[in-house]
């Protein structure tokens, strides 16, 4: 017997290599890399401590698990002038992670490998852990400030949502199947949750008017943080909470507080040359030395396609933004996660480079597949690689990463 052991432990390496290629899971190439201590000094480690390009299946080629569906986590190489599509990456570049019945449901928020996931149907939320499978419920969207009222046996109509618009109006009714679409823009947390520890803040960017919500642990509802309109991004930085609007505008909220966030409109004003317009967002960054950035990404107009991004940096302390033109050595991650600055030895790529994923939610539609706007800005000459382009999804892709990147 221990002379089989020993057999299999000494296995040739192209063998063992052959037997991993047929392993399509993140999960299952885990547990092949547990069978002895010589295939996991053999075998290449898959870490949660980079970071990843999390994809749907719609992508590629299909692997049926029962009650699981299979995301891709991508690896991507150090961008050039060719277009990147998954069929001409590296197989070592990517692996295929199993995450439970995630048909009907949309990623709304990515943070240190937790996924913030909305079911359609069901009109719940939960946070998602997408390496361990541990799952965390979130006050459901019915729990949103603006609704009134949810009655799921009223078909067609299951929303009573209240009309902020105007005050003299009536409420107005809305189908659960639209509502839950795009009700929930985007959602980020301050700390990863663990096991004995589920201490943490979470915010979310919701409703038509892009209004701010926040949610404690054994809160029953989402409770207002602001009823200011047109939100683009929201971020937590330095036990605080930053946001800003269509405008340029940047709020502070203090976290460090019994009832909850409180704050407003920060004193600096908007950059004098900051982009206006439906072909923009913006995002903000907080950087390890202290600074805050604000990033304006501009579309190509009529479409959704990202040309260029404008960046401008508030120095800490400081009431003015000033233009920014270099990164340097960083590299910034934007979209539906927590946006996040990175040194490139952590990327295994180059600095000065603003990696980006698609977040016009109300451009996607669920019933069919769409392209999505992603891509590789480069501030050294300007240019935008494409990535994925030929691909069609039907979830947006997100950035997943561990938190000590934060």
């Amino acid at each position: 017997m221990g002379d089989d052991i020993d057999g299999w432990a000494n296995i040739h390496d192209d063998i063992l290599k052959e037997i991993a290629e047929h392993f399509y899971s993140y999960d299952d190439f885990i547990r092949l890399r547990l069978v002895c201590k010589q295939w996991s000094l053999k075998l290449p480690e898959i870490s949660s401590e980079i970071l990843w390009l999390l994809v749907p299946e719609e992508s590629s080629s299909t692997h049926i698990y029962e009650d699981e569906e299979i995301y891709h986590l991508m690896n991507l190489p150090i961008a050039d002038e060719v277009p990147l599509d998954i069929q001409s990456l590296d197989e070592d570049e990517i692996h295929h992670l199993k995450l439970p019945e995630m048909q009907n449901k949309l990623i709304r928020g990515s943070f240190g490998g937790w996924l913030i996931v909305l079911d359609i149907y069901q009109c719940s939320m939960y946070m998602l852990n997408a390496f361990t499978k541990v799952r965390l419920d979130l006050p459901p969207i019915s729990t949103f400030p603006d609704i009134v009222d949810y009655n799921p046996n009223n078909y067609g109509f299951e929303y009573t949502v209240w009309n902020w618009d105007d005050d003299n109006r009536d409420d107005y009714r809305i189908s659960s199947s639209l509502k839950n679409r795009v009700h929930v823009w985007k959602v980020i947390i301050n700390s990863c949750p663990s096991n004995d520890n589920e201490d943490f803040l979470a915010v979310a960017i919701y409703g038509p008017r892009c209004t701010l919500a926040f949610y404690k642990p054994n809160d029953k509802r989402w409770l207002d943080l602001s009823r200011k309109s047109s939100f683009h991004d929201v971020i937590f930085f330095g036990e605080k909470i930053y946001a800003v609007d269509e405008g340029g505008q940047l709020y502070e909220f203090d976290t460090n507080t019994k009832s909850g966030p409180v704050g407003g409109i920060h004193e600096a004003k908007p950059p004098s040359d900051a982009a206006l317009g439906p072909y923009q967002l913006k995002y903000l960054v907080g950087c390890a030395n202290g600074s805050l950035l604000m990033l304006a990404r501009h579309f190509m107009p009529g479409s959704h396609w990202t040309y260029k991004f404008d960046i401008y940096e508030l120095k800490k302390n400081a009431k003015e933004w000033s233009r920014l033109d270099s990164l340097k050595n960083y590299a910034l991650m934007i979209g539906l996660n927590s946006s996040v600055q990175m040194l490139p030895a952590s990327l295994q790529t180059k600095g000065n480079q603003i990696y980006f994923t698609d977040n016009l939610i109300e451009l996607k539609s669920l019933d069919c597949a769409e392209y999505q706007d992603i891509g590789i800005f480069n501030l050294d000459d300007g240019s935008c690689q494409t990535l994925l382009d030929e691909e069609k999804f039907t979830c947006p892709p997100v950035w997943c990463y561990s938190s000590s990147f934060l």
